[in-house]
Formats: structure tokens, C-alpha cells, sequence
């Protein structure tokens, strides 16, 4: 199971020009019932850090289980879930309270945990257990422990909520399970060590990343085969879809590169040179821009996906990572690994005194070994005072 440590250096703001200057165009006017937080795990410090993204500060820090890892939003529920690799298990927070509310146990070495469209399941691979937890949210317990391959890193469910994608990197395959029926449908063998996976928007294909063999597999999830490997760069270590699903962009950290694939023809259709071993890369929500944070270089490149061109270098901390983008995609929030801190971009028209489309406004320290960042936005569903 791939585990990168990710964090940074404390960066001033652009000296003698306050933050202020770089938000001359102002976030909307939501209401005071409106509220936008990032939600940080640490690693070392067994907690998370809430992070108010509209006020650019640090709002709180919730004590977790050991070692927290992955995070996820639910998107019906104003929920976050944190996976405590240390104590295996799985921390409920209400994210209108800002509170741990439950405590869900899973087994062996969890890393991440992926949510289903319909927020009603949360599905974790337990890497130390070779089996999948799946957790009733509603209920907040686990309903069925799912025996997959060995090793599994990333259990990923379709948009349609029908399968979820398991990656066995102890074995090479990739488990298929049916998600009704609560077992696996079918094993397939693909590269070697299988770990990040994308799935469509219209749930037919399955794309897995195979550190081992620098080749990303290509799934057919109607007819449980496998279609392709695709040859992409060194040690891919992640997928970045893009919303329409038409192409993916694959980080490859020892290539010092992103491949792209045609996803309706499976065809790489070129690599490209982006910064000192890549580690994460994210797509806006038009399909024009791709971020991709550089963990050798401490910084992140920003690439024109339309023109093919890197259009900006930005510097952040140190050994950047986790990458999360604010809904109106104004914000960009770097997470860096080793300086313990979080860098927030901001994208704007630009202007004469800075010709530039990025700043950095700010850096907010969290704890000790930040390892994910999600954004979670939300109107409160209790009456606000005034």
C-alpha cells in the first residue's frame, strides 16, 4: 500500500500586499446559514483540522483515532468520515456541529473510505485484513465485511452504486463486487500493484493505476473483463478524471510526468513533462484546468488542459500533496505534507499590478503529517441566530 508523507513550509504572503488585496473580487453573498470548511487529517497528531474556508483560518481541531488517514464527504449529508489507520476504525464527524459523533470499527490497516452517491454507504478496504467493511451511514455500522484479494489498498464504488472496485495490491488483481448482493462478483488479475482507481460518470469502465509495472488497467464493468493496460509513465500513482469522463490524467511519480487517456479508446494519447515526482492531480469542474502538486519540488503546476501548456508554477510548502478545490473552484488548497500546513491558491481575473490568474493568499498550519483534505460545503439545517 503506497503511503507518501505529506506536508510544507510556511510561506509568507507576497510581501507588503496584504490578503485583502488578492480578494478584490468577493466570494458571494451566501447567507448566514452558508458554511464552507476543509477538513485536514494528521497523521501524527491523531486529529483532524477544520479549516474555515471563507474566513481563511483554522476553526478547530478534532481529536480521532489513531493515525488518520484517508477522508471523505458524504454529498446528502452534512457528514465527514475519517479512516484511523492506527485503531481501525472510522470517525463520524457532523460537520453543522463540527463534532465526532460516532466511532465505527472496521478491520486491519484501513486507508481510505469512498462514499456512495446516494451518501447511504461508506465502503473501506482493510489492507491488513483482505476484506472490504461496508458501513450503513444511517445506522453507522458495518452490515457486511466482503473477502476481496490481498492487500487491498482502495475500495471505489460506481456513480450507478451497483460495484465497487477493489484494488489487491498483494496479489495483483482487482476485485469486483456486487454491492446488492453484498459479494464478490468476480476477481480479475491485472499489473502489478494495483492502487488508485477512476470509474466513469456512466459507471462502464474502470480504470486501475498499477505502480508496479507503469500501466493503468482498463475494466469493463458490464461484462467483468479486462480491456486493456495501458503503458503510461513510472510508478503511476494516481488518476485525476476529468468531469465529462473523457479523458484521464495519470500522475506518474518517478516519470516526473502525466500520461493522458482517450477513455472511449483506451489509447494513451500523450505524456507530458510537469514538475519534480508528481503525486496528485485534480481537474476543474469545466474540464479546462488540471492542478498537479509536485512532491519533489514543492510546488504546483497548473496545465491548460484545452492548449496543452503549463500556464503556471506556483511554490507552496514542503512536499505537497492532497490537492481540494472550493465549489465555486476560486480556492485551491494544497496540502503539504511535510511543513504541516495547508497553502491556499486563489484563481482571479487577472490584472496590471499582477498579470497572473494565481496568487497564494495565505498558509494555515495544521498538525503533524497531514495526509488528506476534503472540502465540504453546506447550508445548516438548525436555525441560525442572528
Amino acid at each position: 500500500m503506497r503511503k507518501i508523507l505529506f506536508v510544507a513550509v510556511l510561506l509568507p504572503v507576497v510581501a507588503g500586499i496584504g490578503w485583502w488585496y488578492f480578494r478584490e473580487s468577493p466570494l458571494p453573498e451566501y447567507g448566514p446559514a452558508y458554511r464552507e470548511y476543509a477538513y485536514v487529517t494528521n497523521g501524527k497528531s491523531n486529529t483532524v483540522t477544520i479549516i474555515n474556508v471563507l474566513a481563511f483560518r483554522a476553526e478547530k481541531t478534532l481529536t480521532v483515532g489513531s493515525n488518520p488517514t484517508g477522508i471523505a464527504a458524504n454529498g446528502k449529508k452534512n457528514e465527514v468520515y475519517v479512516v484511523n489507520t492506527g485503531s481501525s476504525n472510522v470517525s463520524v464527524i457532523d460537520a453543522e456541529k463540527n463534532q465526532v459523533m460516532a466511532t465505527i470499527g472496521v478491520h486491519g490497516r484501513p486507508y481510505f473510505i469512498d462514499v456512495s452517491e446516494d451518501g447511504k454507504r461508506g465502503y473501506v478496504a482493510n489492507s491488513g485484513s483482505a476484506n472490504v467493511s461496508v458501513i450503513d451511514l444511517e445506522k453507522r455500522a458495518v452490515i457486511a465485511t466482503v473477502r476481496v484479494g490481498a492487500a487491498p489498498g482502495l475500495a471505489r464504488v460506481s456513480p450507478s452504486g451497483t460495484t465497487a472496485v477493489v484494488s489487491n495490491r498483494g496479489d495483483n488483481s482487482v476485485s469486483l463486487i456486487d454491492t446488492q448482493k453484498l459479494a464478490v462478483r468476480a476477481t480479475l488479475p491485472v499489473c502489478q500493484q494495483p492502487e488508485d482507481i477512476a470509474i466513469l460518470p456512466d459507471s462502464s469502465k474502470a480504470f486501475v493505476a498499477c505502480t508496479g509495472s507503469a500501466q493503468v488497467a482498463s475494466i469493463d464493468l458490464k461484462n467483468d473483463k479486462v480491456m486493456a493496460l495501458l503503458d503510461v509513465g513510472k510508478t503511476p500513482v494516481h488518476l485525476a478524471l476529468k468531469p465529462d469522463g473523457g479523458e484521464l490524467m495519470v500522475t506518474n511519480f518517478d516519470a516526473d510526468s502525466i500520461s493522458t487517456i482517450e477513455t472511449t479508446t483506451d489509447e494513451v494519447a500523450h505524456s507530458f513533462l510537469i514538475g519534480t515526482k508528481p503525486v496528485r492531480g485534480l481537474v476543474s469542474a469545466d474540464n479546462s484546468r488540471l492542478y498537479v502538486s509536485n512532491f519533489g519540488s514543492n510546488s504546483v503546476a497548473v496545465y491548460d488542459i484545452d492548449i496543452g501548456k503549463i500556464v503556471s508554477i506556483l511554490p507552496v510548502g514542503t512536499q505537497p500533496d492532497g490537492l481540494a478545490l472550493s465549489p465555486n473552484q476560486s480556492l485551491l488548497l494544497v496540502l503539504n505534507s511535510q511543513s504541516g500546513d495547508v497553502t491556499m491558491i486563489q484563481k482571479r481575473k487577472p490584472r496590471k499590478l499582477e498579470p497572473s490568474e494565481y496568487s497564494v493568499l495565505t498558509m494555515i498550519p495544521v498538525g503533524a503529517q497531514p495526509n488528506n483534505v476534503v472540502v465540504k460545503s453546506f447550508l445548516v439545517t438548525a436555525p441560525v441566530r442572528k
